[in-house]
């Protein structure tokens, strides 16, 4: 395969996307696809891209494409990844993978059956920070990790009320799913993604009620989630997501991991999408604190590594298998939070 063919659907989020594709030398973006025309037509004016589409299953029939993003809300991610393996097709799916975990079976039960990729675009492992961190935990720099606490707090920064974000139907929850989501992935990868055994959660929606009243507009998901998850090695992880909460811009983003050796932390500097990363130990009866150099040499973005994963052939570096442990955790805190019990899933090899 000397170029791989890829078609957008989706062009909020696939905007993205489509930049990570252009930066690799052996993609094309052929087709884009969205409902709304006038993005679509601005977007492939932007990029020079000629054909475009609004149905997504004409544009998979007429072009003889490669690969599909599917950057669409989140009700959607399951039956429009499951129709492009259809077509025969590999799939970068947007994060979270889908609403449920049968939702996320089903995908990779036609991912099986097809033979071709599904990626979860967790881009937030795709940074130089995050892969020296993974270095250092892999080369057992800081030991067993056996706990963490992982968040990401937003002062006051809901999504538009009325639009898919805040709808359950559309959206599967709030910042859990949005936002967690991403803080969740990142600190199982580092953790070598052991499995869930237990999970208890807690949702509110109190500061969302208020800004509903003010807004007129549909909203029916928590503003705040936090969760705590036991896995089969022993270890336990604090997960906490909010879209608005009296704190702090400190909180922003941050994953916290200690092991038996030392200890690590990913942060944002400033409220901003900058981090840092640091390793403390304890060697010689003295305690340190090392900081990655900010040069860290650069990696792929998640769509490069996507078409990498095509062209030799291997499953790419962000699994179905990892993202349905993780929708298990989304799920587990969501019932949780319901029944007001803990969930426990039986430890599988999955």
């Amino acid at each position: 395969m000397s170029k791989v063919k890829v078609g957008v659907i989706g062009l909020g989020i696939g905007k993205s996307h489509i930049e990570g594709y252009l930066q690799h030398p052996q993609a094309v973006v052929a087709a884009l696809c969205d409902a709304n025309e006038t993005r679509l037509h601005e977007t492939a004016a932007k990029y020079g891209i000629k054909k475009t589409y609004t149905d997504a299953e004409k544009m998979q029939e007429e072009c003889k494409l490669d690969a599909v993003s599917v950057c669409l809300p989140n009700a959607l991610h399951a039956p429009f990844t499951i129709a492009a393996f259809k077509h025969g097709l590999h799939v970068l799916c947007e994060k979270p993978m889908a609403m449920t975990v049968a939702e996320c079976e089903q995908m990779l039960a036609a991912a099986r059956k097809s033979k071709k990729n599904l990626m979860i675009n967790f881009s937030f492992r795709f940074s130089p920070m995050s892969f020296a961190l993974k270095q250092q935990v892999d080369a057992g720099v800081i030991g067993d990790i056996y706990f963490g606490r992982t968040v990401w707090h937003r002062r006051f920064g809901f999504p538009t009320f009325g639009s898919w974000f805040g709808q359950q139907a559309l959206s599967g929850g709030g910042p859990l799913i949005d936002l967690g989501v991403h803080r969740l992935d990142l600190a199982l990868w580092l953790m070598g993604y052991p499995e869930p055994t237990v999970v208890l959660g807690s949702t509110f929606n109190h500061l969302a009620q208020a800004e509903k009243l003010k807004q007129q507009k549909p909203f029916d998901v928590e503003d705040l989630a936090c969760g705590l998850i036991k896995f089969a090695n022993g270890a336990t992880l604090v997960l906490e997501a909010s879209w608005a909460s009296h704190t702090n811009e400190q909180e922003h983003m941050v994953t916290k991991l200690y092991g038996t050796k030392g200890g690590l932390l990913q942060a944002n500097l400033n409220g901003t999408y900058q981090f840092k990363a640091e390793l403390y130990s304890e060697e010689g009866g003295h305690f340190f604190t090392k900081t990655l150099d900010a040069s860290c040499t650069p990696v792929p973005s998640a769509p490069y590594e996507f078409i990498d994963s095509i062209l030799e052939k291997r499953p790419p570096l962000a699994t179905g298998e990892q993202a349905l442990k993780v929708q298990k955790i989304l799920e587990g805190i969501y019932r949780s939070a319901e029944t007001g019990r803990e969930v426990v899933y039986a430890s599988t090899s999955a």
